[in-house]
């Protein structure tokens, strides 16, 4: 018996700040969770595959929309599972809790949402398995609400469906937070999680000695930016007489995200540098030959290029660009992080300066007078670029630590540029 969990669909994800990047393949990447969705489908569709049900742990969906068209396809999607006699289970996340579609759209009979005042079970006796779960009331959850599944149905292979932020992830928002003594404690054979983008097995039987469950963040099935990277998709878990037997990734994207980490070390001219790159563009073109990729570039290491590169960075990053475009490879983003070598003279004298930057990231006192002169700019950004998947915040200290070494590269190279 096998079954799929899946999770962080985000159907129809808006993707707001897409169009602001030039020469974006924006229908390609924006059909994208449809086409992932699609993927799933048709492997849980597939009768060689022998997939007796799937699970949806949560964010289905990425919110309400303004049409029916999101929940339209989704529908469609699980009609075709209907004709091939895969059950589905869902429930709902926080961003899909609130969705007007999910709750006033009629799925196919054979799509079970959980409900969201209490956990609820489905026991398919058939092939001896009970499912718990329960969906997300509203979009801020606090509450453990794993605490108030049942313990496990003796006998039956017992699987709990959660959306949560279990404890110690940081970079997602805080929801149904649990620990995994919890978890394990239901006496459960897996769990089911979603929330977290990053496929993660949180823990495996032979950890301990058998005591614990299989408790799986499948990750989400299509990355959505630049922050979500490498392989996504579902989870495949296989049992035999009651026991699960193999647990293993499926990728379903079709867009994939990489973060291209170039060393410039010892580069004498920029010219080896953008022939370092190109290699690192094929390496990632092979790695995944079926998928459009989207690479944020990053050229770190100090060389005696640096200074020809800082000075005239625009010219060179657009044809970093240029040298990779095909229909396979998109180039979202270039980050020049070279240093020079020795800190010759050209850059010497603008050490102070440099260094002022740098101690921002020592000086919660600086920190806060940054945030306060980054107020106004913050409050003239396009609504777009504030909102999304990947937004713009100069109001959190993180977001502005971590650009610290950008505008560093940047201020560099705009001063030699005109000593140039």
């Amino acid at each position: 018996m096998r079954f799929i969990h899946a999770a962080d669909i985000h159907l129809d994800s808006p993707l707001r700040g897409l169009a602001y990047y030039e020469g974006a393949p924006v229908e390609d990447i924006r059909g994208a969770t449809r086409r992932a969705l699609e993927n799933l489908v048709n492997f849980a569709a597939d009768p060689s595959e022998e997939i007796a049900f799937v699970l949806i742990s949560g964010d289905l969906y990425d919110g309400d929309w303004r049409d029916y068209s999101t929940g339209l396809f989704f529908a469609k999607q699980m009609s075709i599972l209907q004709e091939a006699g895969v059950p589905v289970f869902v429930v709902r996340g926080n961003h899909d809790a609130e969705s007007q579609i999910t709750k006033l759209l009629k799925l196919p009979p054979n799509v079970t949402v959980f409900s969201p005042s209490r956990p609820e079970t489905k026991v398919l006796d058939d092939i001896g398995v009970a499912i718990h779960g329960q969906s997300f009331a509203s979009r801020g959850v606090a509450t453990d609400l794993a605490s108030g599944y049942p313990d496990a149905i003796p006998a039956m292979l017992n699987i709990g469906v959660l959306h949560t932020s279990a404890s110690g992830y940081s970079g997602h928002d805080e929801c149904a937070p649990c620990s995994t003594t919890n978890l394990a404690a239901k006496g459960y054979d897996y769990w089911a999680l979603g929330h977290i983008h990053t496929r993660q097995e949180v823990c495996r039987p032979e950890d301990h000695s058998g005591l614990s469950p299989w408790v799986v963040f499948s990750g989400n099935t299509q990355g959505r930016h630049a922050r979500e990277t490498g392989p996504k998709g579902c989870t495949v878990v296989t049992a035999l007489d009651g026991e699960i037997t193999a647990v293993e990734h499926r990728d379903l994207d079709v867009v994939r995200w990489y973060r291209c980490i170039v060393d410039a070390a010892d580069a004498v001219t920029p010219e080896e540098i953008l022939h370092r790159v190109q290699q690192e563009v094929e390496a990632k073109k092979a790695e995944a030959p079926e998928h459009l990729l989207a690479l944020r570039v990053e050229i770190r290491g100090a060389c005696a290029a640096h200074s020809a590169l800082c000075s005239d960075s625009e010219r060179w990053t657009n044809q970093i660009c240029a040298d990779a475009l095909s229909d396979q490879v998109w180039i979202e983003k270039v980050k020049m992080l070279t240093e020079d070598p020795d800190s010759g003279e050209d850059a010497q004298q603008w050490n102070e300066l440099l260094d002022s930057v740098s101690q921002v990231a020592q000086s919660t006192e600086l920190q806060q007078r940054l945030l306060s002169g980054l107020a106004e700019l913050e409050s003239k950004l396009p609504l777009e670029l504030r909102n999304g998947d990947d937004p713009i915040s100069l109001s959190d200290p993180q977001v502005v630590i971590e650009a610290l070494p950008e505008v560093k590269q940047l201020l560099l190279s705009r001063l030699l540029g005109k000593e140039a």
